[in-house]
């Protein structure tokens, strides 16, 4: 497995080896003792799945101060994954970091505690499976208002076909970087 670290201190995109013949296809998708080898260690407490329609947006969340780092794989589809660091200690403070996933790349997204995280799906839909290393607090959720003009987050609107993405009424209220709770 390949790591490569990505432009935010602890964001890492991780890039299984394949293996395949007639029959198909293996890959690893985590492996904790190869991972822990280039800093990342985790343990998974609980997996989410979600299925999403093209022009959906979903985010930007995050829990604090029960935070969670995530491990973000599409299984079905293709989306541009947006993470925002929400950590004011680390110097990339509102800072955020976009790129395409997809089940054909095999890639997973490993978002440390302290991000807010959220995508917009490109594709006819999406699955993405998300490994937890905190169980779903929903007093400790926030959410980050994805188009806050302080973040400018590039969203490929046109790649999904969509001049407006489509947002729960939860995502709709997300609050501004400068009003949202960060992290020390």
């Amino acid at each position: 497995m390949q790591c490569t670290e990505l432009p935010l201190p602890g964001l890492a995109l991780l890039e299984p080896r394949t293996f395949g013949d007639a029959r198909g296809s293996f890959f690893e998708v985590w492996n904790e003792r190869t991972l822990a080898g280039v800093g990342i260690s985790a343990r998974f407490v609980q997996e989410n799945q979600s299925r999403s329609a093209r022009g959906v947006l979903r985010g930007l969340h995050y829990q604090k101060p029960q935070a969670q780092g995530k491990l973000v794989r599409v299984i079905a589809g293709r989306l541009f994954d947006v993470v925002v660091d929400l950590r004011r200690g680390a110097g990339h403070f509102g800072r955020w970091h976009g790129l395409t996933l997809s089940a054909e790349s095999r890639q997973s997204l490993w978002v440390p505690a302290g991000f807010a995280h959220g995508f917009l799906v490109l594709s006819e839909f999406a699955d993405v499976v998300y490994a937890v290393t905190d169980y779903y607090a929903p007093q400790s959720e926030h959410t980050l208002a994805w188009n806050d003009p302080g973040l400018g987050i590039a969203w490929p609107l046109a790649d999904a076909g969509v001049a407006a993405p489509l947002v729960s009424p939860k995502d709709a209220r997300g609050l501004a970087l400068a009003t949202a709770p960060a992290f020390d």
